[in-house]
């Protein structure tokens, strides 16, 4: 008998999509009789045992990245954690070295942490942000060559978007220099379309994101809700969380710290509009569902605020900043928005992973 392939996955920790977005990855693996081992802490290993609860899951240190409550602080916030995530990323690498030894690991799959590169095991690294965006060309061509430098590193970097002009994620995944070890997989979601699903919420929010503008968007959201009169569902984006928020000064709504997968997946498809974040995992999660919603990029982050702008421009999905969002107003605008979906091939990840796999 053929022994089982080990292979090891660990998420970033800047925000849950991340983590999310490789649940696809775990199952078709677990389909392809892998042995699967996730290295994560916090809320994303929270995550990760709610879908996958038999999983080894090892504890690894997070990048704990913060962010300003300011839009003109955002880059100047980040510049100055650079030192401590040279830090983790170090420490990372040598973990590794210890954890292929431990678990005779396979192969390595990475979502866009730096360090977990392996000079003599298969590693994959997993972005979609090939060109990184900051908002001057400077910090631009800084940090595309600092992420080319650990992109170069691995054996293979999966780009989770479609090769040509007809994709998700526009420049940001298709830079016009693109990594001679780069394959475009097609988008990532661990969300399934429900046939003839039922319309049941006007509304559903989905909170995301990191501090505090997480806070800041739930709170903006909460002022402009008590004057709305549908049925709203709101998930915080807590996980491990308990319900700690204020009731709203509406009949009918329902909040929720967090849902599973299957939970979130089918309110999503219940609502006639959502109210979302641009992260990019939402974005790919909305296109496999083929639903409405309004997108509202956390403010300074560069790489939202694209995608939303780009999505908006190809007509695909409506959005505004946060600073300028008013829900009367946004859901007035969306009544003559076209909401064009493209017919993208969502099962396309799975051959690269059969591939990959039949190849180790």
């Amino acid at each position: 008998m053929l022994k089982k392939k080990t292979i090891l996955i660990a998420p970033l920790d800047w925000g849950l999509g991340h983590v999310t977005r490789c649940i696809p990855i775990i199952t078709k693996l677990q389909e392809l009789n892998c042995n699967v081992i996730i290295a994560a802490e916090g809320p994303a290993q929270l995550i990760i045992y709610q879908a996958f609860p038999s999983i080894i899951c090892l504890p690894l240190q997070g990048y704990h990245v913060k962010y300003s409550k300011k839009k003109t602080l955002f880059a100047v916030k980040i510049l100055l954690q650079i030192p401590k995530i040279i830090s983790v990323i170090y420490k990372e690498h040598r973990w590794l070295k210890k954890v292929v030894e431990n678990y005779a690991v396979d192969a390595i799959i990475s979502d866009n942490r730096f360090g977990l590169y392996h000079q003599s095991v298969p590693c994959v690294y997993i972005t979609h942000q090939l060109a990184i965006q900051t908002g001057n060309s400077i910090g631009d061509k800084l940090a595309q060559m600092t992420h080319l430098y650990f992109i170069k590193k691995y054996t293979k970097c999966w780009v989770p978007d479609f090769e040509g002009k007809d994709n998700v994620a526009g420049k940001l995944s298709h830079p016009k220099l693109v990594p001679s070890n780069t394959t475009y997989i097609g988008c990532l979601s661990r969300f399934q379309t429900i046939p003839s699903i039922n319309k049941t919420y006007d509304l559903v929010i989905v909170i995301s994101g990191p501090e505090p503008q997480r806070t800041i968007f739930e709170n903006m959201l909460l002022d402009q809700l008590n004057i709305f009169t549908g049925k709203v569902l709101i998930v915080r984006g807590l996980p491990g969380r308990k319900m700690d928020m204020p009731s709203l000064n509406i009949k009918n709504h329902e909040v929720h710290a967090h849902l599973s997968t299957l939970e979130l997946n089918q309110v999503i498809q219940q609502a006639q509009i959502v109210i979302c974040r641009s992260g990019y995992t939402t974005v790919m999660d909305l296109i496999k569902l083929r639903q409405k919603a309004i997108l509202v990029p956390t403010p300074g982050q560069t790489e939202q605020e694209y995608l939303a702008s780009y999505l908006f421009e190809k007509e695909i999905y409506y959005s505004v900043p946060q600073h300028k969002f008013d829900l009367q107003k946004a859901l007035a605008a969306i009544g003559s928005f076209p909401f064009h979906f493209p017919l993208f091939n969502m099962e396309q990840y799975k051959k690269t992973i059969e591939h990959f796999v039949s190849n180790l």
